[in-house]
């Protein structure tokens, strides 16, 4: 295809014949060997060791969702990086946060955006949330045969419902397989303990700023008890990566405003090791 476009400085045929408004049913039939579960694998013995990211955290609010990321990568029981980003925008009105094989849930991310941005442009409309949703259940049932390897990438789709006018968060397993969560969900190695902060501290009438604050306090659970979650690193200025969703659409949280809550839970911590109580009804 390549070839083609530079002996006649065209496009080829596919690229102008009209056709299905998924980009990865023009991959899948025009270059299949572009997708990530069609690659086959050398053979290893034991396990791939490759940079693997968690944890992921998601809070719904009254008019929006917050979705939230910590920065540690780990290959076994090293840290492979410090700083990676797990919480990408989607489009306009979602976002998604990546857990599992770090280079293959990036790769996902991508092609993710490019599936939305090219079925808005073949049809002139954004998909529902719904939609989106399922969108990426097929793209994670595809990459089923790189899961069984031990390569799983296991993301966190949140957005705001323009119909329902509210925010709304799917978690998924290896197969694709897609559950609602109502209120808030976590996914990673540290999830066990983010859940069970976020717990205790979600309610349903959280404001933005308080939410933001939420899931940065499970986040610094998840790390307090699990090796693979980065807490808010306040000697490297490293911060949780937090952003929200509502009918203005996609917001990423500014270094100052993320520095100004972590520090503030690490404040907190110094008084309350645990955090803070659930309230007494």
């Amino acid at each position: 295809m390549e070839a083609n476009t530079r002996s006649t400085g065209r496009l080829p045929a596919a690229f102008l014949t009209p056709g299905s408004s998924s980009f990865l049913d023009f991959l899948a039939e025009h270059a299949p060997d572009q997708l990530p579960g069609n690659r086959p694998l050398p053979p290893v013995q034991g396990a791939v060791e490759a940079p693997h990211g968690t944890t992921i955290v998601a809070v719904t609010f009254p008019g929006g969702v917050v979705l939230a990321g910590d920065r540690r990568a780990t290959m076994g029981n090293m840290i492979a990086q410090r700083d990676i980003e797990k919480v990408f925008p989607a489009d306009e009105y979602s976002a998604v946060g990546i857990a599992g094989t770090a280079g293959l849930a990036v790769e996902m991310v991508k092609l993710f955006q490019l599936e939305l941005e090219h079925f808005e442009k073949v049809e002139g409309t954004q998909l529902s949330l719904e939609g989106k949703a399922n969108r990426l259940s097929a793209m994670i049932r595809g990459h089923l045969g790189m899961a069984m390897q031990g390569l799983a990438v296991v993301p966190l789709f949140a957005g705001y419902d323009q119909e329902r006018r509210k925010g709304r968060v799917f978690s998924y397993d290896v197969t694709g397989g897609r559950s609602e969560e109502p209120g808030f969900a976590a996914v990673g190695s540290g999830s066990v303990f983010a859940r069970g902060s976020l717990k205790k501290l979600h309610r349903a009438d959280l404001s933005e700023r308080e939410a933001s604050t939420v899931v940065v306090q499970a986040l610094y659970d998840a790390a307090d008890d699990d090796s693979a979650t980065g807490g808010p690193d306040l000697v490297r200025r490293i911060y949780p990566v937090v952003a929200v969703i509502n009918d203005e659409g996609y917001r990423r949280l500014t270094e100052a405003e993320v520095s100004e809550l972590a520090r503030a839970v690490h404040e907190g911590r110094l008084q309350y090791p645990d955090g803070p109580q659930a309230p007494v009804l």
